[in-house]
């Protein structure tokens, strides 16, 4: 389904000569980010003052992206990110359908005054929460979609270079290097316009890809090795890591990034979860290939959801009582997830 009823009205709204608080979603990745520079660089070029709004510190294979530079982190910022808030006449929810999504920014956003628009390809929006929205579930990301807006509204001259290496990564990070989420040739009619615009696809890849860590990479073999749980029963495999895993391996913000795929390269598994400990909560990540509902099985039982194959949750109980939890749910979930995928 798609909603492009309040695209011509967003052409008024870039033309406002206003202000503007571009809000991503917390524990963002490079949809989010990529999307929300983007959109801002072409908003401040057509005289609007915009600035980017991050709830929680970004990983730091991002921390090269056009413009991130200005983007304002409330957990380092939260003055500054709250003023900029309250003078804000549009707030942009940017990659996420519910204001929740935005973390700790969510309260301040409650009580803001300002228009609220939505831009985001998520299933199951919560379209009472924004007034203007343009969505669209058939995009292979947010990126895409922010970029679409752009042409339509006739402002295709003002991707820049920066702009066009934002929405490349947005593009290209949601989309696992072009391997899922693809629905149509679209997205890789998107992806030769932006490398027309002079984007290097080979360097962003490999500023995106190839940075880790010793330590990540060896917290990705310790994952595979000594904490993946593989249950032919439901073609499930679950990798489950402790707060003392993490911090055995010099946990850094984004070192689990992609970890919940590995599972999911292997034969007859059709769904992998990973179970992360955190401090105040256990955060579950959803990936399935095929017909099974990743985000059905995180709205219903862990407060989550996303897209059908890719969806994310979280559980205010310990590790072991979450663990148990999603392990009592399979079953249910046998037939549905007994087939094979090609």
């Amino acid at each position: 389904m798609t909603i492009v009823s309040h695209g011509s009205a967003l052409g008024a709204v870039f033309n406002a000569n206003a202000t503007f608080a571009i809000v991503t979603h917390s524990n963002p990745d490079g949809d989010t980010i990529g999307s929300a520079l983007a959109l801002a660089e072409v908003l401040n070029r057509l005289g609007n003052r915009a600035k980017v709004l991050i709830p929680n510190m970004y990983p730091g294979f991002l921390a090269w992206l056009p413009g991130i530079g200005d983007a304002i982190v409330f957990d380092k910022q939260p003055r500054i990110a709250k003023e900029t808030i309250q003078e804000a006449r549009y707030i942009v929810s940017v990659d996420h359908n519910a204001l929740s999504r935005s973390g700790n920014i969510h309260e301040d956003l409650l009580k803001s005054a300002a228009i609220r628009i939505m831009i985001d390809h998520h299933i199951d929006p919560d379209l009472e929460a924004y007034d203007l929205s343009y969505w669209d579930v058939n995009v292979s990301s947010t990126a895409e979609l922010v970029y679409r807006l752009i042409v339509e509204l006739g402002y295709a001259d003002l991707i820049s270079l920066q702009v066009a290496e934002n929405l490349f990564v947005g593009v290209m990070t949601d989309t696992g290097s072009f391997k899922y989420s693809i629905r149509n040739a679209t997205t890789f009619r998107v992806a030769a316009a932006l490398i027309e615009r002079g984007v290097d696809g080979e360097r962003l890849n490999r500023l995106i890809y190839d940075t880790f860590s010793e330590n990540r990479l060896r917290l990705l073999g310790f994952s595979i090795l000594e904490r993946m749980m593989v249950l032919p029963q439901y073609k499930t495999a679950i990798i489950s890591l402790s707060l003392t895993d993490l911090k055995d391996f010099g946990y850094q913000i984004g070192d689990t990034e992609g970890l919940s795929n590995y599972p999911l390269s292997m034969q007859h598994i059709n769904l992998a979860v990973l179970v992360t400990e955190r401090k105040d909560q256990i955060r579950l990540s959803f990936r399935s290939k095929g017909k099974f509902s990743a985000n059905e099985l995180a709205r219903q039982h862990f407060e989550g959801g996303g897209h059908p194959n890719a969806a994310g949750g979280t559980s205010k109980i310990s590790l072991e009582e979450t663990m148990n939890k999603l392990l009592a749910i399979l079953p249910q979930y046998a037939e549905q997830l007994d087939y094979v995928y090609q």
